[in-house]
C-alpha cells in the first residue's frame, strides 16, 4: 500500500486489531452430521443491487461502468490480475515493490503520480497488492476524468522508460522500511509462520506479499522490465468506472486512452490448490513485542468462488462475529479466560484462509481455553446453527455490505465489488450470486460446509510474550501533456435543518437518501477532559460500559437485538466529546432507536460487567505500551500540558492500569449523572430521513428525558506556556529495528479563527504526502515509510506533532534532516505561493467528493458542534481557502512553529541511538523505560 492516514494510524482503537488468515486440509475419516433441515432459509428483505454495463476493447481490456449521479465524481479502479502468488523463487515482494514504482513517474509524466490528482482535489487515492491482484484507484471530479485516464494509461502503456536505478533503489528502501514497520508491531512476525505452516513448499501462498529483505535488495531493473511486460498488459486488466459516468461517455474515452496498449502475453492461470492435512500441526513462537499469549488456529478452505466460501463466511460470524457468537460467549463472556476472540474467513483464488484467533487473559489456563475452543467448534459441526443464529448472522453481514455500497470506490465501494467479480470470476455480476448464496443458505448447507473444511486437520500457532526473562493507433498526442480538466465542480452539501425536542434537546438533520440507512450520533460535551478530578480513563470506560447492559437488557440482549435489526451501535470519547453512534436500516429505525435510548438513558453499570471489562481494558493498556506509536501518545501529552491539565492524560483515552484497577461502579454512575444528560447533548441524524421523521422518532425515545437539577460541571481548559528550550526522551526498546520519532509542542486550538491559515502552514511543511518532510525522509532518503507533521484536534490548545518511524541506523541523521527542513521553512526557504496555490486547489477541488457518504457529512456536523462553528462552515470553506495569502501563511509558521521548543520522544534501541542523539544538541536527554519510568 502506498499511503497511510496518519491520524487514523496514531489514534487507532485501543481494542486489539483483528488479523486475518486461515487454512484447512482433508482427513481420511469423516463423521456423519446429524439430520438438519435442508430447506432454504426465507430470503431476508434486503435489497442488494449494483447496476452496470460492460464492454471489452480489441486489446482484451475489460471495462465495467456503473452510473451513480449523487456527486460529481468518478471512481477509477484499475485491477491487474497479478499478485505475490505470481512471484518466482528468489523474487518475493516484487509485486508490491512494482506497485510502488508505478507511483514514481511514467515516460510522458516523469514526476510524483499524486501531483496532478492533488491539484484537482482527487480523493481515495491508493494502490494495494495481495496474493492474487494489484490494484490502483482514485476518485476524481468529473471534469478531471480525462486527466485520470491519461495518467493511468500512461503508466500502463508507457512506464519502463521512466524507471531508473535511482528510483528502484529508493523504493526498495521505502518498502523495506514498510516491512520493518510491520514486523516491529506486536505479532508482526506471525504471518510468516502462519503461511509457511499452512501451505506446503511450492504453493504460491507460502510467502508473504511484503517479501524478504534479501529478495527485495536483489531486485534489478531487468526484473522490473520483465514483470511489466509479462503482467501489465491490457488483456490482464479490469478497469471499473463508477459514479458520474455512463457507457456512452466511457467507451470512447477508454478507446482513446487505452486502445493502443498491447494485450500482453497469454498467461497461464494458477489452478485452485487447497492443501490437504490429515493431522493437526501445533507450533509455538516467542514475540518480544507481544503483550499477551495469542492462539491462532488456521485452516486452508474452499477458494473464493466456491459456494462453500460464502457458507464459511457465515460460520466465521457464528463462531466469533459478535458478543453472541459461540466462542466469544465461551471464552470471553462466561469463562473470562480470553480478552478477545476473532474469527475470520478471507477469500483468495487458490485457497481461502479461515482463522480463529484468541487473545488469552494473563495467567489463563491454556488447556481449558483449547478445550472450550474444541467443544464449541465440534458442537457447531455436529448440531449446526439455530434458525435465530443463522438469521442474525445473515442480517449483520449483509447490512454491513449495504453500508459499504454508499461509496462508489475506495477499498470497499461498489466499484470494488464489481471489479472483484470480473477479475476473479469472469462474471461482473458474481457479487450478486454470493449475496444470494448467503441470503438463502440453509442450516444444513452451512453445517455441511463447516464439517467438510473445519473437520480436517489445522495449523495452530501459539505466540507467547518473551519471558521477562490487438492494438489501435495511438489516439493521443502525449507530447502535449495532460488533458485540460476544465472547470472543476463545486461542493454539493445537503441542507442542514434543526429542531428542538420537548425537553429542549437540540436535533440536527441532513437528508441524504442514497441508501435506506440512517446514521445517528448523540454528542455530549464531556470527553477525556471531563476526567479531571476522577480516575483517568473514566470517560472512555463509562462510555464503553453503557452498552454492556441496562436496567432491562443484558449486554447479550443488546447485541442480539441490534444484530437482528441490522443495526450497529458504538460508544466512545475523544478529548472533548463523548458520543453514542448508531447506524440503522430505515425500516427498523424506531426499534433501533429504542435500543439506543435504553443504552443512553439507563446503563446498569453492573459490577459483574465492570469486572469483566476491567480485565480486558487493562490488557488493552498493556497492548498500547507494546506499540511504539500508542506508547508515545500515552506519554507525550503529560510532558506538553503538564499532568495537572485536563489534556495531560494518555491520548488513547484508556487511563492507566492503576486508575482502571481502582475504578468503582460509583465512579461510572457519577460520570453518567454529571455528563450524559439531555441538557448537555445534541443529536445528529444523516441519511434517508427528513426533519419531521427524525423529530417524531426522537420524541418517542428521548422527548421525556429530563435533566437532573444539578448544573453540568465546567471543564477548565487553561492555556499552557511552552518551555523556552526543548528536550529529548529516549524510551528504550532493546532490539527494535526502527526508531519512532514523535516530537511536539503546543499549537492554537482547532476552533481558532485562523484555523485554516495554521493548517495550511503545517500542510506545506509536512502535512501532505508530497510535503517537504515526507519528500525528504521517504522519497529522497528512503529512511522512512512515511514522515509527517500534523495536529491533533482539540477545543483548547492542540498538539503539533512531528512523526517519523525510521530505520534504527538513521535515527540521528533523520532528526538532523527534520531540523534542516524546519530551519529552511522558517528561514531562507519559506512557504511559496506555488505551494499555497497547489494546496488551495487541492483542498477546494477535493471537497465535492469528500462528503460523498453519510458518515462524512455526520463527521463535519460533529466537528462544527465541538468547535463552535455554524452549520454553514463546510459550504463556506471554499471561500475561506481562496482568501488565504502567502504572507499570512509565513506569519503563522513564524508565530506557531518553534523547533527549538520541541519535546522529542524517541522510542527505540537506546544502545544504538543515544550517542548520536546527544551529538545533535537538542537539549537535555532523559532515558525512560517502556513503562514510562525515568531511568536517568
Amino acid at each position: 500500500m502506498i499511503l497511510m492516514n496518519i491520524k487514523n494510524l496514531l489514534l487507532g482503537a485501543v481494542a486489539a486489531s483483528v488479523l486475518v488468515a486461515c487454512q484447512a486440509e482433508t482427513k481420511s475419516e469423516t463423521t456423519a452430521a446429524p439430520a438438519i433441515s435442508a430447506d432454504k432459509s426465507p430470503a431476508l428483505d434486503i435489497k442488494f443491487d449494483i447496476p452496470y454495463e460492460e464492454f471489452q476493447l480489441d486489446n482484451g481490456l475489460r471495462v465495467v461502468v456503473h452510473e451513480d449521479r449523487k456527486a460529481p465524481i468518478v471512481s477509477v479502479g484499475v485491477w491487474y490480475h497479478v499478485g505475490s502468488k505470481d512471484e518466482p523463487t528468489g523474487k518475493t515482494g516484487f509485486a508490491h515493490l512494482f506497485e510502488h514504482l508505478m507511483f514514481n513517474g511514467s515516460e510522458n509524466y516523469d514526476d510524483e503520480f499524486f501531483k496532478p490528482f492533488e491539484a484537482v482535489g482527487a480523493t481515495a487515492m491508493n494502490g494495494t497488492t495481495w496474493f492474487d491482484r494489484t490494484n490502483y484507484f482514485e476518485n476524481v471530479p468529473t471534469p478531471a476524468l480525462d486527466m485520470a485516464l491519461w495518467m493511468e494509461s500512461d503508466r500502463m502503456g508507457h512506464l519502463l522508460g521512466a524507471v531508473t536505478q535511482e528510483k528502484l533503489d529508493e523504493q526498495i528502501g521505502v518498502v523495506q522500511n514498510e516491512k520493518r514497520q510491520g514486523d516491529n508491531n506486536p505479532y508482526g512476525m506471525k504471518e510468516y509462520r502462519q503461511l509457511e505452516g499452512l501451505f506446503p513448499v511450492g504453493h504460491p501462498y507460502r510467502h508473504s506479499t511484503i517479501g524478504s529483505m534479501e529478495d527485495l535488495s536483489n531486485a534489478s531493473l531487468e526484473d522490473v522490465q520483465n514483470w511489466f511486460k509479462q503482467y501489465y498488459g491490457a488483456a490482464n486488466t479490469v478497469i471499473v468506472l463508477a459514479g458520474d459516468i455512463d457507457t456512452a461517455k466511457a467507451k470512447p474515452l477508454m478507446e482513446k486512452y487505452f486502445g493502443h496498449i498491447g494485450a500482453g502475453p497469454a498467461l497461464k492461470q494458477h489452478k485452485a490448490w487447497v492443501p490437504t492435512r490429515e493431522n493437526d500441526t501445533i507450533e509455538e513462537m516467542v514475540d518480544p513485542k507481544a503483550p499477551q499469549v495469542q492462539i491462532s488456529r488456521n485452516w486452508a478452505v474452499a477458494p473464493r468462488n466456491d459456494v462453500d466460501a460464502t457458507y464459511l463466511t457465515l460460520v466465521a460470524d457464528l463462531l466469533g462475529g459478535s458478543k453472541n457468537s459461540r466462542l466469544y460467549q465461551a471464552l470471553v463472556y462466561k469463562s473470562q479466560l480470553a480478552t478477545a476472540v476473532s474469527v475470520s474467513m478471507t477469500p483468495f483464488e487458490l485457497a481461502s484462509m479461515f482463522e480463529v484467533e484468541v487473545m488469552l487473559k494473563d495467567g489463563a489456563d491454556e488447556k481449558e481455553v483449547l478445550r472450550l475452543m474444541d467443544e464449541e467448534i465440534e458442537r457447531l459441526l455436529a448440531e449446526g446453527p439455530t434458525a435465530e443464529e443463522l438469521k442474525r448472522s445473515k442480517t449483520s453481514i449483509l447490512a454491513g455490505r449495504i453500508r459499504g455500497l454508499e461509496a462508489i470506490g475506495g477499498f470497499n465501494g461498489k466499484g470494488t465489488a464489481l471489479a472483484r467479480s470480473q477479475l476473479y470470476a469472469g462474471d461482473t455480476g458474481f457479487y450478486a450470486k454470493t449475496v444470494n448464496w448467503m441470503n438463502t443458505a440453509s442450516a444444513a448447507e452451512v453445517t455441511e460446509a463447516a464439517s467438510e473444511w473445519l473437520g480436517q486437520g489445522y495449523y495452530q500457532l501459539t505466540t507467547r510474550p518473551e519471558p521477562k526473562y490487438a492494438t489501435t493507433e495511438a489516439a493521443v498526442d502525449r507530447s502535449k501533456g495532460l488533458p485540460d480538466t476544465g472547470t472543476l465542480p463545486d461542493l454539493t452539501f445537503p441542507e442542514i435543518q434543526e429542531a428542538t425536542l420537548a425537553n429542549g434537546m437540540k436535533v440536527v438533520v441532513a437528508n441524504r437518501p442514497t441508501v435506506p440507512v440512517v446514521t445517528m450520533a448523540m454528542q455530549f460535551d464531556a470527553g477525556y477532559a471531563a476526567d479531571a478530578g476522577r480516575p483517568l480513563g473514566t470517560s472512555s470506560f463509562a462510555l464503553s460500559m453503557m452498552d454492556e447492559g441496562t436496567a432491562t437488557r443484558t449486554s447479550l440482549d443488546i447485541s442480539a437485538e441490534l444484530e437482528g435489526l441490522g443495526a450497529t451501535l458504538s460508544t466512545g470519547s475523544n478529548l472533548d466529546m463523548s458520543t453514542v453512534s448508531m447506524s440503522a436500516l430505515k425500516s427498523n429505525l424506531k426499534e433501533s432507536l429504542a435500543v439506543a435510548a435504553d443504552v443512553v438513558r439507563n446503563p446498569a453499570f453492573s459490577q459483574e460487567e465492570l469486572d469483566r471489562l476491567r480485565q480486558r481494558w487493562i490488557a488493552g493498556i498493556a497492548q498500547e505500551k507494546a506499540n511504539p506509536v500508542q506508547l508515545a501518545l500515552r506519554t507525550l501529552p503529560g510532558l506538553l500540558y503538564g499532568e495537572d491539565h485536563s489534556y495531560g492524560v494518555p491520548f488513547t483515552g484508556s487511563g492507566t492500569e492503576a486508575s482502571i484497577g481502582a475504578m468503582t461502579r460509583d465512579d461510572l454512575v457519577k460520570f453518567h449523572s454529571d455528563w450524559i444528560r439531555p441538557d448537555n447533548a445534541t443529536i445528529f441524524m444523516v441519511g434517508d430521513i427528513t426533519l419531521d421523521e427524525a423529530k417524531e422518532a426522537l420524541e418517542a425515545t428521548f422527548g421525556d428525558w429530563a435533566a437532573p437539577a444539578s448544573a453540568v460541571p465546567a471543564k477548565n481548559i487553561t492555556e499552557v506556556a511552552m518551555p523556552e528550550v526543548g528536550k529529548v526522551i529516549i524510551m528504550d526498546k532493546p532490539g527494535s529495528p526502527q526508531s519512532l520519532i514523535l516530537a511536539g509542542h503546543l499549537f492554537p486550538s482547532t476552533g481558532d479563527d485562523n484555523y485554516l491559515t495554521h493548517e495550511m502552514a503545517n500542510s506545506i511543511l509536512g502535512g501532505e504526502f508530497t510535503a517537504r518532510v515526507n519528500m525528504n525522509l521517504r522519497e529522497d532518503k528512503g529512511w522512512a515509510y512515511g514522515a509527517y507533521t500534523f495536529t491533533l484536534d482539540a477545543r483548547g490548545q492542540r498538539m503539533w506533532l512531528v512523526y517519523a518511524p525510521v530505520q534504527t541506523d538513521k535515527t540521528k541523521e533523520s532528526i538532523a534532516e527534520l531540523n534542516k527542513e524546519f530551519a529552511g521553512y522558517l528561514g531562507d526557504t519559506p512557504a511559496t505561493q506555488e505551494e499555497l496555490s497547489r494546496l488551495v486547489v487541492k483542498s477546494t477541488s477535493e471537497m465535492p467528493g469528500q462528503y460523498e457518504t453519510a458518515n462524512a457529512v455526520l463527521g463535519s456536523l460533529l466537528s462544527n458542534n465541538r468547535f463552535g462553528r455554524g452549520n454553514d462552515y463546510v459550504p463556506s470553506l471554499k471561500g475561506q481557502y481562496e482568501t488565504l495569502t502567502i504572507d499570512a501563511i509565513k506569519a503563522a509558521a513564524q508565530d506557531h512553529i518553534h523547533p527549538e521548543k520541541l519535546v522529542w520522544l524517541v522510542v527505540g534501541d537506546r544502545a544504538q541511538i543515544e550517542a548520536g542523539i546527544k551529538e545533535l544538541g537538542l537539549g537535555d536527554v532523559e532515558v525512560w523505560d517502556a513503562e514510562g519510568n525515568k531511568l536517568q
